[in-house]
């Protein structure tokens, strides 16, 4: 299994990041840079889909991706960044919940805290519904659907606590290799997650066992992905090995974000 990760374009939350009278979205939609950085990946992963050399190591995917699968997560930003890809390459959108940003959907009194930071004021902090289902089907018609989402909306839970978000991605880590694990006489499965930022640092975590965000001599890690990057993982038999994070040849300096 060939396993890409791909952070979501850019938001009006990332756009606003240092504007202190921003008023922060709980589930922010992509700006119109977002939209163009999505369209690019989209006609990227097109011009490359073919898989054109099956004898050399395709490492980089100087041969094509031959994507397979294609998941987003149910956050706004994410999905529509995942939709170009899909349609482009003409292979079905599933929505999967679990591969959400860190929190879930949320409002929250403190609207610099970050999740890398821990500095959320979770006394201000409620839950929020999230996007009902008639919300995607108007938005994402050919999104297959979670079939308990209804027009209560998708998320409709308190606030993600930490001691939740390892698990889940760990979760979401066993699920994927259960789904799309290499099997004897079935093809190589090539998997895309359309999600986040902190939900990447919780995966990596999850596929390597690192320890959360600790480094050497007292410092803290934090892996950056830019809008729109590709990361790729491969697991093959009993190993999975780092091939690239945060790759943005597909975009031009000015979409970098």
């Amino acid at each position: 299994m060939e396993l890409y990760f791909i952070r979501h374009g850019q938001s009006i939350n990332n756009a606003n990041w240092n504007n202190p009278d921003y008023q922060e979205s709980p589930d922010p939609t992509l700006t119109e840079m977002g939209r163009e950085q999505a369209r690019l990946l989209a006609d990227f992963l097109k011009k490359n889909q073919t898989i054109t050399n099956e004898k050399d190591w395709n490492l980089q995917n100087r041969y094509g991706f031959g994507l397979t699968h294609v998941y987003t997560s149910l956050m706004e930003r994410a999905a529509f960044t995942a939709a170009p890809i899909a349609q482009a390459l003409d292979i079905p959108l599933v929505a999967w919940k679990e591969i959400h940003e860190e929190g879930g959907i949320f409002s929250r009194g403190d609207k610099r805290s970050t999740p890398q930071s821990g500095s959320v004021d979770k006394s201000n902090i409620v839950g929020l519904p999230g996007r009902p289902r008639s919300f995607f089907m108007e938005n994402f018609r050919t999104l297959t659907l979670p079939d308990d989402l209804d027009e209560t909306g998708w998320w409709n839970r308190p606030f993600e606590a930490e001691e939740q978000r390892q698990p889940r991605a760990d979760q979401v880590f066993a699920d994927l290799l259960a789904r799309h694990r290499d099997q004897e006489g079935q093809p190589e499965q090539r998997v895309a997650l359309v999600s986040h930022g902190g939900f990447f640092m919780r995966l990596l975590s999850a596929m390597l066992k690192l320890p959360w965000r600790q480094a050497a001599h007292g410092l803290k890690s934090w892996f950056t992905l830019n809008n729109c990057a590709i990361s790729r993982f491969d697991i093959y038999g009993d190993e999975i090995s780092v091939a690239y994070i945060n790759r943005t040849d597909h975009l031009p300096d000015r979409l970098i974000t």
